[in-house]
């Protein structure tokens, strides 16, 4: 019997789309709706979710693998019922990390001209000269988590021209980056970058992190990119670092909650800009290709290169 995938990723109504999308790329692999009442789990069946409902999770521990359609996997892990004894594979792919790195680098250049001015000038039909002379190579960024899409990310922006830094808990060597490692090297670490992205996993060590004592680290008027976790910011201390000219803007991929609700300060902030949660969102043939070959991985035996660490998390 040949591996199945059911999907129940992005809700009932979804599913056509994904079936479209991997009879294009991926015609040999047979693909069913986890809300089609007629289906019935078999022993090589895979999972495609996002986040499940609590009453699939008894079903998923039948699964032979799971693929989670985000980079992130900890809402997954953080639900009591999940089946960790499953294997359990992040999204991925190349046109996942291409998208991120142009993400960071639209967001950074962004930062370093200040165009969040312009935008805003824009909207109240200023015409009033932000000039900013500072070109890239003169430019320090600091990339913090070097894991699949970080290391991609910090090596796309030391190509492009800028003066690249990587932060990260262990030892590592990036080619075109200097890597400190080890929280006893993270305040040099952000002393010496101009504008930080944040790119660090979702564990409990991160969760707010990035606090104002955090970004005091870092020079003053220094740029924040955030493409990691909502929940690795305290949102108040971000916006008085805004405030005080501890940063000099922000640009926000992720956020908590999500949605963010329209009260929610964070909106008004003239040096923010919010983008919801789509720097590296691939296409959904690129994404049906990824799974149909991690999905042929497993069932060859074989460890896909973002197989989850459930004790580290991510």
């Amino acid at each position: 019997m040949s591996a199945r995938i059911v999907i129940s990723a992005d809700g009932e109504k979804a599913f056509e789309s994904w079936r479209q999308a991997f009879a294009s790329v991926a015609p040999e692999v047979e693909v069913c709706s986890w809300y089609d009442p007629t289906w019935e789990p078999r022993p090589d069946d895979y999972a495609l979710v996002w986040k499940p409902k609590p009453e699939h999770m008894e079903r998923l521990a039948q699964m032979k693998g799971i693929v989670c359609t985000g980079a992130g996997v900890d809402h997954l892990l953080a639900h009591t019922g999940f089946p960790r004894h499953v294997p359990l594979v992040r999204m991925g792919g190349e046109q996942t990390a291409r998208l991120m790195a142009d993400y960071v680098l639209w967001a950074v250049i962004g930062l370093l001209r200040d165009a969040r001015t312009w935008a805003v000038q824009q909207q109240q039909g200023l015409w009033r000269n932000n000039v900013r002379s500072q070109p890239s190579n003169m430019t320090r960024v600091g990339v913090m988590g070097l894991g699949h899409l970080g290391a991609y990310v910090a090596q796309v922006l030391a190509n492009v021209g800028f003066c690249v830094s990587g932060w990260k808990r262990s030892p590592a060597e990036l080619d075109g980056v200097t890597v400190k490692h080890g929280m006893e090297n993270l305040p040099a670490f952000l002393a010496d970058v101009d504008v930080l992205v944040n790119l660090l996993p979702a564990t409990p060590a991160t969760d707010g992190l990035i606090d104002y004592t955090f970004l005091s680290h870092l020079p003053k008027g220094a740029g924040f990119v955030n493409v990691g976790r909502g929940r690795h910011v305290v949102q108040e201390d971000l916006l008085r670092a805004l405030d005080d000219g501890t940063l000099s803007g922000a640009v926000l991929d992720v956020v908590t909650p999500e949605p963010l609700p329209e009260s929610n300060a964070l909106w008004r902030h003239p040096r923010i800009t919010i983008t919801p949660h789509v720097a590296s969102e691939a296409s959904r043939g690129m994404q049906a290709r990824y799974v149909a070959d991690v999905v042929a991985c497993l069932a060859q035996g074989e460890k896909p290169a973002l197989l989850c660490d459930v004790k580290r998390g991510y």
